[in-house]
């Protein structure tokens, strides 16, 4: 974050959209009002060494929770306001993800089909092909040769609330479709006389999610702009993607000085032209910023139409057209070509270890389909069914979207324990804790400890919520959160949640403070586990 260069409001303004989408990584902060003598439970003291951070000036008119358990002996550890609600930041994924989990399981995958509706004959098609979008958060664009989701610490969602450290990865997110496209060339079909329609029928729109998911996702529905620094005074150089005839790029990024600021901001015109303008350092990394698809089924058909070209089918209908409506009767039969997810606890991982906001919506509409409903809200029933067998009780439980960025998000620290527990044990138990972020090692944690003895023994979903301060041109860091699992050696693990809500931050840096603070916090709970925290 530090040498984005922006002005007094500009960097809190990205940095609490993104946080009030549940930004992860740069957030880990933690905020708490005067503790007065230490908390114990069972006998046990909070550790002087965290208690030293909970007590910094920062911190003193907000309020931490903490809750270790032993699941072993079911013995509370160490507690601090165990019971007490708190904005949770995007440890809500974990409730989201954990529904989803259960309901399709980790092996599910979700097939996409694209069907011919008419006659084939001499390589034509006399009709339409219709792609049925079903939900797929991927689309083949994250899939590396192993078969597993390729992602960054700093995932490009968050390239915008994130100045600066967010990166792309390799795969090329137009994958799918061009997937897709040749297994229509190989069936035959070198013409498609009509259309080519994508029905994302699968569920309604919801404004009431943040992300307002929809059924088709193509490279998460962003256009990312790379820019990368030339010589001062001139104009940097850029790449696009995915790139298609629907959008052109009117690029307006200039290098500056090495040490002067970068600011680059895009916007997308009515006519698709993407305006990038902005300075670059020229001692600057390469600059990632994103704007959004606003139609994502008509940018799928554009996408997928200029697949179909690559592959050798030609299609009469021109491919910056619109969305054409979808066939009344819902498709059906043999499918020309279909592609095939990756197995569901690999987009669970990606949700869990980046916080993927988009996905983690998306998994509330999934399951509201699955209980035969088109109204993503109806998804929310699955959650609380899920945190009833769980054992979650609902006097501590508040949740009103999939990624933990509402204000009806709200959880104490004892509402995970439950979660935690039913993950401990089974066959996925393995799985569902190493889809977490690890500490040093992978997901937004990867920044995080990584040569504290605790590096690779701490499994946490991370959640942060922020929101700016008019008054000052500050950022309220509304919520920084940490759930999951500590490696206490020979096999155990010990469950834990700390929480903090309400600290001011002037600058960005102030943020990263905290966010260490939460990531020390988490060390020293895994240290004294495995017996080696010993005193002050």
């Amino acid at each position: 974050m530090a040498g984005s260069g922006r002005g007094r409001g500009a960097w809190r303004r990205a940095l609490a959209a993104g946080l009030c989408l549940c930004l992860p990584l740069l957030l880990t902060g933690a905020c708490t009002g005067t503790l007065g003598t230490p908390a114990r439970a069972d006998g046990a003291p909070i550790d002087p060494r965290i208690q030293q951070i909970m007590e910094k000036p920062v911190y003193r008119h907000g309020q931490f929770g903490l809750l270790v358990v032993d699941p072993a002996t079911g013995r509370t550890v160490t507690s601090l306001n165990p019971e007490r609600l708190f904005v949770p930041g995007s440890t809500t994924k974990l409730f989201t993800v954990s529904s989803a989990w259960d309901t399709f399981g980790g092996a599910h995958r979700t097939t996409t089909p694209v069907y011919a509706r008419g006659r084939i004959g001499d390589g034509a098609l006399d009709g339409n092909l219709v792609l049925v979008a079903s939900g797929d958060l991927t689309m083949g664009g994250r899939t590396k040769p192993n078969g597993t989701l390729d992602y960054r610490p700093v995932d490009h969602t968050y390239a915008d609330a994130l100045p600066g450290l967010a990166q792309l990865t390799p795969e090329n997110p137009l994958a799918g479709l061009d997937d897709m496209a040749r297994q229509v060339r190989a069936r035959g079909i070198t013409h498609v006389r009509g259309d080519v329609v994508v029905d994302n029928r699968l569920f309604a729109p919801d404004p009431a999610l943040t992300t307002d998911p929809d059924p088709m996702i193509v490279n998460d529905n962003l256009i990312d702009i790379l820019s990368t620094p030339t010589t001062p005074g001139e104009r940097a150089s850029f790449t696009w993607r995915p790139r298609t005839a629907r959008n052109s790029v009117r690029y307006r990024v200039t290098t500056v000085a090495a040490g002067k600021p970068t600011a680059i901001t895009a916007t997308t015109g009515a006519d698709g032209v993407i305006t990038v303008s902005g300075t670059l350092a020229a001692d600057a990394d390469p600059w990632l910023v994103t704007t959004p698809i606003a139609d994502p089924a008509a940018f799928a058909r554009t996408a997928f139409i200029e697949a179909l070209e690559r592959a050798g089918v030609t299609v009469d209908a021109p491919a910056t057209g619109p969305d054409p409506a979808p066939p009344a009767d819902t498709p059906g039969g043999d499918p020309v070509a279909r592609l095939v997810s990756v197995p569901f606890e690999q987009e669970a991982t990606l949700i869990l270890k980046v916080s993927h906001n988009l996905g983690a919506d998306l998994m509330v509409c999934l399951l509201a389909v699955r209980r035969g409903s088109r109204n993503c809200q109806d998804g929310f029933a699955s959650i609380k069914a899920f945190d009833d067998k769980a054992g979650v009780d609902p006097a501590q439980a508040s949740q009103a979207d999939g990624e933990g960025g509402v204000p009806g998000d709200a959880f104490t620290p004892r509402a995970y324990m439950p979660l935690l527990t039913y993950w401990l044990n089974g066959p996925d138990a393995t799985r569902f804790r190493e889809a977490l972020p690890v500490l040093g090692v992978s997901g937004d944690l990867a920044l995080f400890g990584a040569d504290s003895p605790a590096r690779g023994k701490v499994f946490a979903k991370t959640g942060t919520r922020a929101d700016g301060n008019d008054l000052t041109g500050q950022v309220l860091v509304a919520s920084r959160a940490m759930a999951g699992y500590l490696d206490a050696g020979g096999g155990r693990y010990r469950l834990f949640a700390v929480v903090f809500n309400d600290s001011m931050a002037a600058t960005a840096d102030d943020v990263l403070s905290v966010a260490k603070d939460i990531a020390r916090i988490s060390e020293l709970l895994q240290q004294d586990a495995a017996g080696a925290g010993s005193g002050p």
